[in-house]
This record gives structure tokens, sequence and C-alpha cells, in this order.
């Protein structure tokens, strides 16, 4: 059966819905605050700056480590710091970063602008390796959300749990396939499509779950049923619901937009390991171009077209 359907659904950009969640969680926090690198009207962080007045949103300019020292110490007061930014600056401050963890702090980052399908911004502005860079982190969560509905779900849990999250949110707009009362569990995941007779069990998140759709709806009109996942979380993962798709279907494909090192496929693999299993991956492995979003993913193979096709080899 299918238990979503993304069709004729509204389009929001992920990024827009973190700025609201953002809004909606200041209100009622007092304790939040917002810091952004000179690109808030890109995050959406702006909208808790227009909501405050600016008297708890920090204007960091383009200095992350600064940034991320500032959110350090004000963890350390018991404030609980959004830090946000396109996610290939973050990169900069990987060392403030990775140092937070020993100061115990409670900082979530966001990280905007992810993947190839940024688009016409060119290759320079698309982070690749930012969920590598993060899952490294001792003890950090990373989360990367596919609609509206689920950002504002998890950018809420985020903000009510202890401890030091990365929140992966994207340029594109993707349709709203979850209701506003749908519940996201850190750790956990979503069964997208599902039968009887799966063939293949389909893991992706973020924007290529979207084209990872489309192409198990074209296997499944061909006769090929897929498992498809929404593996929102992705550190801690739901290795549970893999591991029950995998013993039936014994074969497994992880899409997604981002370098196969220490990506999600990495990921998956890391908690699956010793299974009998076929494994499929598509990741990014060329150079990107400047172009639009659908011509970045047809380009780096990550689109719908590349996973049927990798469906049908892998069978």
């Amino acid at each position: 059966m299918v238990n979503y359907s993304i069709k004729n659904k509204q389009n929001i950009a992920t990024r827009k819905a973190y700025g609201e969640a953002l809004l909606e969680v200041g209100k009622i926090n007092d304790s939040v605050v917002a810091l952004d690198a000179e690109t808030s009207n890109s995050t959406f962080a702006d909208s808790f700056k227009k909501f405050d007045n600016g008297n708890r949103f920090i204007e960091c300019y383009i200095a992350e480590q600064n940034m991320v020292s500032i959110a350090t110490g004000l963890s350390r007061m018991g404030m609980i710091p959004f830090v946000s930014g396109f996610a290939v600056f973050l990169g900069r401050a990987f060392d403030q970063i990775r140092m937070s963890q020993y100061s115990d702090t409670n900082i979530k980052f966001v990280g905007s602008h992810c993947g190839v399908s940024i688009g016409d911004d060119g290759a320079s502005q698309m982070a690749l390796e930012d969920i590598s860079m993060f899952r490294s982190v001792q003890g950090l969560k990373v989360l990367y959300p596919f609609d509206f509905n689920s950002t504002v779900n998890l950018v809420k849990k985020a903000s009510e749990e202890k401890g030091n999250f990365y929140i992966r949110i994207t340029r594109a707009e993707t349709p709203m396939i979850y209701d506003t009362s749908e519940e996201f569990e850190i750790g956990g995941s979503k069964t997208i499509m599902s039968s009887g007779n799966d063939k293949i069990t389909v893991i992706s998140a973020g924007i290529t779950l979207l084209e990872a759709y489309k192409a198990c709806v074209e296997l499944e009109k061909n006769g090929v049923n897929c498992n498809l996942i929404d593996l929102y979380s992705v550190k801690p993962l739901d290795s549970k619901s893999i591991i029950n798709s995998l013993k039936n279907t014994k074969k497994l494909l992880v899409i997604e937009d981002h370098h196969s090192q220490g990506g999600l496929g990495e990921a998956v693999l890391s908690e699956v390991a010793g299974m009998p299993f076929d494994f499929g991956h598509l990741s990014v492995n060329v150079r990107p171009v400047s172009g639009t979003p659908q011509e970045l993913l047809e380009f780096c193979q990550i689109d719908s077209k590349a996973i049927y096709s990798k469906v049908k080899s892998m069978l």
C-alpha cells in the first residue's frame, strides 16, 4: 500500500519552515536566541529578528567561527542558541563546532542551501560534505527533514532536547506530504511506500526523497514494489526499521544529495553491516556545475530516472 501521497500538494522550502518554527519556539521560550552570518534573509531567521526587534537575535556577519564561539558562551549561560547560515560556510567553523562538545553545549546548528539542488549558485556554494562533518562530532544529532511540517516538528523537538543538533534544510521547494498532526521522533523514520511484496528497500532524505518517490511510483506501475523510507533522522537513525525491511527485500538502495563519503549511505551501512544484502548508492560523485536544480540532479545522477535505472539494474 502507499502510505503517503506527494501528488498535488503545496510546495514550500524547508528553509522557510525553519524560519516559522524558530519564530514559534522563540515566542514560547525566552531562552531561545538566534544567530546568523549575514544570511538571515535566505535562512528565514530574519522572521525571529523582526519579531523580537533584535533583542535575542545576533547578526554575526561573515564570521562563522566567532558566531559559534558566541553561541557556545550563550549556551553555557543557559540559553538555547540557534545558529544558522549557508551549510557550506559552517565548514569554516568546524574547529569551534568540534570544541563546543567539550563545553556540554546545547546548540542547534542549521545549515541551508545544501547540495546540488541549490542550482544556479554554483559548485562553490553547494554543501556536499556537511553531513559527514557534523556526523563526526561525538554526541551531535543530525536531522534532514523533507517538507514543511516535518521541519517545524523537528525544530521544536531539537529545541526541547538538550544537546547539540544539526538540521539540514534546503533552498528548493518541496511538497507537503505530512500533516501537521504527524509526529517525528529523534532517531525515527517514516515509511512512505510499502506493500506485502517489496523487492527492494529504498532510503533517502531531504530533496532526493521526492526523486525516489517518483521513481518508486513508476516502478510500482511496472510491477516492482519498493519499501521507501524517509530517513529524516540521520544520527541517530532508525536501524530497526531498516533491518526489518532488509530481512524481506535483501536489497538496499540509498540516494542522497551529498558526497558518498560520510553521508547517508555510510551512516546506514554502519548500522546494518554483517547482514546479507545487495547494496546500491547514488550520491554526488562528480564536480557539480551551475544550472537549474533539476538539471543538477540529473547531471549528478540522483534524479528519478537514475534511481529507476539503478533499481532495475539491481533486480
